[in-house]
């Protein structure tokens, strides 16, 4: 009869221990060469990156789809460590200045990763779901930042504008300014507000940016996706 005592206990809980970290250096490395380039890596490179064996990759993941679902939920860990609103109880620029700089900082850091999951996205449903999680939590951030202006609308008028501010600030939509137009963290640095006329049946457009050139083509953006 086996016995089931302290240091079989301790012996399963470094198992386990050692299993969770080598999980964790098997993610953190595809997650950094996701960033470094848009081709999805080889086992053999994220198994070199890691400090494992190829071999480790699977037995911990199953295949490279079970890899990109951990990374997934990876992210999904880390946007809700971070969720909590900055200012979101601020005056209305306080609270742009926020949401502009948490949005950027969380595109910057995850573009590589979300253009993988992506791409991905229709080689497994359950991928679709995570996605789908992690769009909810951007809407749901943005009701919240937003709700002063938001409350005073209509169900339909304040979903309506909700499309448009996740459109706008899409990771596609900070790709293009980082990739295309070639701008800095800093120069990509834009917000607006969009509201009701208090007087006139007419939505007010309020945008800035740090330069003209950057305010014009953004302001062009944002009446491109109200008008469609």
């Amino acid at each position: 009869m086996r016995k089931s005592g302290p240091r079989r206990r301790r012996t399963t809980d470094g198992r386990h221990a050692r299993s969770a970290h080598s999980r964790r250096l098997i993610i953190e490395a595809y997650l950094e060469l996701l960033r470094e380039t848009p081709r999805a890596p080889k086992a053999t490179e994220i198994a070199a990156r890691a400090g494992v064996s190829p071999r480790l990759v699977f037995e911990r993941f199953g295949d490279l789809m079970g890899l990109s679902f951990a990374a997934a939920d990876h992210v999904l860990a880390e946007a809700r460590a971070g969720s909590d609103p900055r200012d979101a109880d601020g005056d209305r620029r306080t609270r742009l200045s926020a949401q502009v700089a948490r949005r950027a900082e969380v595109c910057e850091r995850w573009l590589p990763i979300w253009r993988a999951l992506i791409h991905h996205q229709y080689e497994s449903p359950d991928l679709r779901q995570r996605l789908g999680r992690i769009y909810d939590m951007i809407v749901e951030r943005l009701k919240l930042m937003y709700w002063p202006e938001l409350s005073g609308l209509d169900a339909p008028e304040r979903s309506r504008l909700l499309v448009v501010l996740e459109a706008l600030t899409d990771f596609e939509a900070w790709g293009r300014m980082r990739e295309r137009h070639g701008l800095s963290v800093e120069a990509a640095d834009w917000h607006f507000n969009v509201r009701p006329s208090n007087t006139e049946p007419l939505l007010r457009l309020n945008l800035e940016a740090r330069s003209e050139e950057l305010m014009e083509r953004k302001r062009d953006d944002v009446l491109a996706v109200i008008r469609a």
